[in-house]
């Protein structure tokens, strides 16, 4: 492959390509100088994919053909667009129409109504998208996108990720072009430092610096990896750009071994993530078949490759010398630090790691420069970072905002705010590492300091929206239980500490806490912090930590008054009825597994309390309200 067959197939697929960025009168321009009416992207993301997506992509071939339309209407199956609540997705362009939880009956009407006779099926759209009888907006505009800016992932949902040349379309692998022929490596990493870029995986340390020490490391042997292990609950970040988007990690990982004098590179992804592997291994295959990796790269001399490895699913593993103890072939444990990777590392030779949203922003710095990146952001944190955004919030999915966006803008403008009428309470960030923000923090920028400043942390990027019925100890013990089973047992801080914390929050939320247990916690806590070996066990009391600072007053009331105001902790509470509100239909009494519900027919029931298994049944089966918890 040289530059210029690099730019031709650029030419012959960027207008393909270009109709699906742009809508309405542009596009339809656009889609007249195409050999295609229409194009139907349909997500093929794991959340989709969960959600029938394969069945919808089924079901429109079959339909396309029966109406004779295979050869004008392009059907593209993408990576997520970041609505994953509302799967199957499919959008029909130029216009831009957004279709959501779409199903095999509904594209029979699509593609019989809309694509064959032009009549919209507006019952089917996503409602948001249908302002009134005259106007259909595109999911551009909508609130969930207005204020998104995606650079990470700009071809999700916009490419067939299968498909190399339509990744060339969207300037694909020219960033790795403009450095092997005009940059030296040296510039290269300027270049990323300039920009400001921070390590999206947790710890933001600054990229090009770590780039800068590989290089600077003496070896004839120097490897660039990947991190793409994400272990956190709830994060689907890097999983979702290896599905909609594996060749920007492939050209980033080039560009980095360019930058510090590296031939091999290795991608850790987790063997739980079938999709992003399958894709990782096409793109793979494709990029060595047009030259982007192997031997004389683009004709420049310079040679680099490639290869995958399945972690098992050891969040420990995230840790980056866990990560390349496993790589090697090892059980996955840290290493003491120092000497760091960029001096020694996989196999005892410099290494760069960085994870998958990181790589996700290179191609980007070197075509458009630092100063543009850098332009974003805050003043320490530059850039944009993505979230997956999960929990009680209405719009769950995958969003990416510049950095300093607020917690509020995240939560009630592109998140539609928390369902059901409820109050916003915490949001939970960087995972079992992390902390909860309160809610009188919820004004507050999300960037690296400010974040550490209140006690959390950005972590990889899992948002979990915790309303008004979550109880902070019972979350707290959440995130302590899958520490504690993910620890490697290697240190004796992080092996028995964690344990010891699950005990005392055990204990707590059973109603058999003590005075003094809160106090216990913060000591073990700090210990931990101090003298645990890596970063599961250092950052392991966090969310205990955190939810100490804010909400201490419900350890208080768990420990002294055995109350759990939430109605959480089984232990804690009790179903009683109300006789005023009570009708006497007995529907609570004949769902009761453990008969514990006793009464005549239009009469107040009781509860017996000693033989109620707190199950809830009883609650959410009432119709008139008169079942509530003490």
């Amino acid at each position: 492959m040289t530059i210029e067959e690099l730019n031709q197939i650029k030419k012959q697929h960027e207008e393909l390509v270009m109709v699906r960025k742009v809508v309405k009168e542009k596009g339809e321009e656009l889609a007249a100088n195409t050999k295609y009416r229409k194009q139907i992207l349909v997500c093929g993301g794991t959340g989709c994919t969960s959600s029938g997506s394969k069945k919808v992509l089924k079901a429109l071939e079959e339909n396309l053909k029966k109406y004779g339309l295979e050869d004008e209407i392009l059907v593209v199956r993408t990576g997520c667009f970041g609505l994953c609540s509302l799967g199957p997705i499919m959008i029909v362009y130029p216009e831009g129409y957004f279709y959501a939880q779409t199903t095999p009956e509904g594209v029979k009407r699509i593609v019989k109504e809309h694509l064959r006779d032009g009549v919209v099926c507006r019952d089917l759209l996503y409602q948001e998208t249908v302002i009134d009888d005259n106007t259909i907006i595109s999911l551009n505009e909508t609130n969930f996108y207005k204020k998104q800016l995606r650079i990470a992932l700009r071809n999700c949902g916009v490419i067939d990720p299968e498909n190399i040349e339509e990744y060339i379309a969207v300037d694909g692998y020219q960033a790795l072009a403009k450095a092997l022929t005009t940059m030296t490596p040296d510039e290269v990493i300027q270049e990323v430092l300039d920009s400001g870029l921070r390590g999206r995986g947790g710890g933001g340390f600054p990229t090009g610096r770590k780039w800068m020490f590989a290089k600077a490391s003496p070896g004839d042997i120097k490897y660039v990896c990947c991190n793409a292990d994400e272990g956190d609950p709830g994060a689907f970040m890097d999983r979702s750009i290896l599905e909609g988007d594996p060749q920007c990690i492939i050209e980033a990982m080039t560009i980095a071994g360019y930058a510090i004098g590296a031939c091999r590179g290795f991608v850790y992804v987790r063997a739980e993530y079938p999709i992003a592997v399958q894709r990782l291994q096409i793109a793979l295959e494709q990029a060595r078949e047009y030259g982007f990796l192997g031997k004389n790269i683009l004709g420049t001399g310079f040679d680099f490759d490639i290869e995958i490895r399945l972690g098992a699913g050891a969040f420990v593993c995230g840790e980056e010398t866990a990560l390349m103890t496993s790589i090697e072939g090892n059980r996955g444990e840290p290493r003491p630090r120092p000497p760091f990777p960029a001096v020694k590392g996989l196999f005892e030779k410099p290494t760069v790691l960085n994870n998958v949203e990181t790589y996700a922003n290179i191609a980007q710095i070197i075509l458009k420069g630092s100063k543009w990146y850098a332009s974003m952001g805050t003043e320490t944190s530059k850039g944009t970072k993505v979230f997956a955004l999960g929990g009680k919030i209405t719009n769950v999915g995958l969003v990416e905002v510049p950095m300093g966006t607020t917690l509020r803008e995240i939560i009630e403008e592109i998140g539609g705010g928390i369902p059901n009428a409820k109050k916003f309470k915490a949001a939970q960030t960087g995972g079992p590492s992390g902390g909860c923000i309160p809610a009188e923090h919820i004004d507050t920028p999300i960037d690296y300091d400010s974040l550490l400043a209140i006690g959390s942390m950005m972590g990889s990027g899992g948002m979990i929206i915790l309303d008004e019925d979550s109880c902070m100890v019972d979350i707290a013990k959440f995130y302590l239980e899958f520490t504690v089973d993910e620890s490697c047992g290697k240190c004796t801080p992080c092996r028995v500490g964690t344990r010891r914390l699950l005990q005392y929050l055990d204990k707590i939320t059973q109603g058999k806490g003590e005075a003094g247990d809160i106090e216990k916690i913060e000591e073990l806590a700090q210990h931990m912090q101090k003298s645990s070996l890596c970063a599961l066990g250092q950052t392991a009391p966090n969310p205990i930590l955190s939810t100490l600072k804010f909400f201490r007053q419900e350890y208080v009331d768990h420990i002294h008054n055995k109350t759990c105001s939430a109605g959480v902790c089984k232990s804690l509470i009790k179903y009683e009825i109300i006789p005023d509100k009570c009708k006497g239909c007995t529907l609570c009494a004949r769902n009761c597994p453990a008969s514990a519900i006793t009464g005549t027919v239009r009469q107040p029931h009781v509860i017996d309390t000693d033989k109620c298994i707190k199950c809830g049944v009883c609650m959410s089966n009432c119709k008139f309200g008169a079942i509530h918890t003490v």
